[in-house]
């Protein structure tokens, strides 16, 4: 039984329960600074059937303290942490390149965790925006989102019921999708919580998807058969490449069958009425002994 009372469209397509589920490709900082991974991170993900790909975007001069950024951080862009910080951000000539490179072919958006960031990716007239768990607890944040007034996906990893309730007070519940997470990359298979989706429906009754940092395909598509409207994962080209969310991640291989693996189960889940198909009524006539019963 659902009690979801609505759907969320996005796009000019319903999201909600009984419609084909939204698959995400979420990219985030796994192009490493370098656009043209990010351009065949979305190419591919156009090749597999996703619906729409996803970046994060911050002033890291806001998100992350002087202490934080003046940290020893060896990497490919210098030696301090801001140096990685800095090198992992995309501009605007990048995000002009993203922008281009996906017209008319797949949606994108961004997570922003900042004012400015959310500014800056709202002048590109996205379709949805994604708010990270991390900023759950945000309200001057999570009202700016509101007031732009385009449908919102909300990560409730670090949360619990009641602050995802708090969070929903300032954001419009009928435009807002939740997805049930755990943020710890990769999760432990015990912590992923699949019935955690249940609860958020029925407490909530709003459309809920799933975000997935676990390793593995399986876990994902029993996410759809438990109620998830909504599936976001990290990809990747390579999970041996550097980089934080590198091994939480698919390589395309496995994002494509987890998108096969997820409409092959929409196919199958059928609408639950117990029929005699056509296609059984020759095996009834081969099999079945005494037919008038």
């Amino acid at each position: 039984m659902t009690f979801i009372i609505m759907t969320v469209k996005i796009n000019n397509r319903n999201i909600g329960p009984n419609e084909p589920c939204f698959i995400i490709g979420e990219i985030g900082i796994n192009h490493n600074g370098d656009v043209e991974i990010a351009k065949e991170l979305i190419e591919q993900s156009i090749k597999v059937g996703a619906d729409a790909v996803k970046f994060q975007k911050r002033d890291i001069e806001i998100v992350y303290s002087k202490e934080e950024l003046d940290k020893d951080r060896k990497s490919v862009f210098g030696e301090k942490n801001r140096d990685l910080k800095q090198g992992l951000e995309f501009g605007e000539k990048e995000y002009n390149e993203i922008n281009n490179f996906c017209k008319n072919k797949i949606l994108w958006t961004s997570s922003c965790w900042d004012l400015n960031s959310l500014k800056f990716i709202s002048n590109y007239k996205p379709k949805f925006l994604k708010i990270a768990s991390a900023s759950l607890t945000d309200i001057e944040l999570l009202k700016a989102h509101k007031d732009i007034g385009i449908p919102i996906i909300l990560s409730t990893g670090m949360s619990d019921l009641d602050q995802i309730g708090k969070a929903l007070s300032y954001l419009d519940k009928n435009n807002t999708i939740l997805l049930h997470c755990t943020s710890t990359y990769p999760c432990k298979i015990e912590e992923i919580n699949l019935n955690g989706i249940k609860t958020l429906i029925n407490e909530f009754k709003i459309p809920v998807g799933y975000s997935g940092h676990e390793t593995g395909v399986s876990t994902t598509v029993n996410a759809v058969a438990m109620g998830a409207c909504v599936i976001e994962r990290h990809i990747t080209l390579d999970r041996s490449n550097w980089g934080s969310d590198q091994a939480a991640s698919l390589e395309i291989q496995g994002f494509s069958r987890l998108i096969r693996d997820i409409r092959s189960f929409e196919k199958a889940k059928g609408d639950g009425e117990i029929i005699v198909f056509e296609s059984e009524k020759e095996i009834i006539k081969k099999l079945r002994r005494i037919k008038d019963f």
